[in-house]
């Protein structure tokens, strides 16, 4: 097997971005990667300061990312795309378009439309592209999945999932309000923060279930300091294999830094995760008996592999570290191992219906009627 760490260009990702030093901690974690190059910001001194403090070759740091895929095209086994959503898909068809894979931060794009431009161009130059949703990398979330899959808690009947956050409520130290990064202060035809969270509500539940939205209803509203922008939605969505699905994401909700919660109901039993908690997953029978599991539990079917034990149990794991999971599937993806079970939750094919939910989404609040989901419609 080789191990020679795979190499990678970041565009975007800058020290001023959200993610971009979780995506670099987590690429490099397991020595799986190398980041090698990269054009981290429009802004010289910024995407300077990112080189500096990264220890990027001084050689290697450019100033637009058309010249950083001109220059390393045969230098890289992959680029990582991480700037603003409504900025990614010029530069993802760039890199398709000239053979590199493509690693690319959800939402993949601000509209169902450029995905299927992107579909187009990876069926027409064979390429590869992985979307990243990093809740999905948790031991326990992985976890529950198993349990689901191995029939803990029977046929599931409903979903109830929610992702509250203050950020567009809080005020900061001096009485004022938190200002957010600029472009998620507008919204289009998906408004922003259904890429920014509602993008990872809709992936945990297929991640956990397999079943496709096939219509929904939803409300949007803008309740927090910046009311040019929704801020708060809900939805009640009905999946394929008759799954009822219960759906809030805010950022106008507050006493919450992020409350992502999953509950899941089956005709045998029940279960439920919770993200400020991540360690911990608990599970309810039909006899009335809650189990309390964590990474060293007896009955874990999964979470106790070494690849998630990077220190023992009773030592939290957390959020980098759940990164750090999805870029090993993807480096085992990249390097054409079959062991990788999670392959499927990085396709654009998923992209795609995430984005076309979110679309339902802005329709059914707009409209105010029950609306199809368009590929299982």
């Amino acid at each position: 097997m080789n191990t020679k760490p795979l190499r990678l260009g970041f565009i975007g990702g800058g020290i001023n971005s959200a993610v971009g030093d979780t995506h670099f901690i987590a690429a490099q974690m397991d020595g799986l990667f190398k980041v090698e190059t990269g054009c981290f910001s429009q802004d010289a001194e910024i995407n300077r300061q990112t080189s500096f403090r990264r220890h990027i070759d001084s050689n290697r740091l450019y100033s637009s990312w058309q010249e950083l895929l001109n220059k390393e095209t045969d230098s890289l086994d992959a680029v990582v795309v991480l700037t603003p959503t409504p900025d990614h898909t010029p530069v993802v068809l760039a890199a398709l378009e000239i053979g590199l894979p493509v690693i690319c931060e959800k939402a993949l794009a601000a509209s169902s439309e450029e995905v299927q431009r992107i579909e187009q161009s990876i069926s027409a130059n064979a390429g590869s592209l992985f979307v990243t949703y990093n809740y999905s990398g948790y031991p326990m979330l992985r976890e529950l999945r198993e349990k689901i899959q191995k029939g803990f808690i029977g046929r599931i009947e409903q979903i109830h999932i929610e992702m509250p956050q203050e950020g567009f409520a809080r005020l900061d130290r001096n009485g004022l309000p938190i200002i957010p990064q600029q472009w998620r202060l507008k919204d289009g035809v998906i408004p922003t923060i259904s890429l920014d969270l509602g993008v990872h509500v809709h992936h945990i539940i297929y991640f956990l279930t397999g079943a496709h939205p096939l219509e929904l209803v939803a409300s949007q509203t803008s309740l927090g300091q910046y009311r040019q922008v929704i801020d708060n939605i809900t939805a009640l969505i009905h999946y394929s294999n008759d799954i009822e699905c219960s759906m809030w994401f805010s950022k106008a909700a507050l006493g919450h830094r992020n409350g992502l919660r999953v509950r899941v109901y089956g005709e045998s039993g029940a279960a439920e995760w919770y993200q400020m908690d991540p360690e911990r997953l608990l599970l309810h029978d039909n006899c009335g008996r809650t189990t309390n599991l964590d990474r060293a539990s007896m009955d874990v079917q999964l979470a106790q592999l070494p690849r998630y034990n990077r220190f023992k149990a009773g030592h939290p794991a957390g959020f980098t570290e759940a990164f750090a999971n999805i870029y090993a599937d993807i480096a085992a993806s990249l390097r054409g191992e079959t062991s990788t079970q999670y392959a499927d939750v990085f396709s654009v094919h998923h992209a795609r219906e995430g984005l076309e939910v979110l679309e339902a989404m802005a329709t059914s609040a707009r409209e105010k009627r029950w609306v199809s989901v368009g590929l299982e419609s």
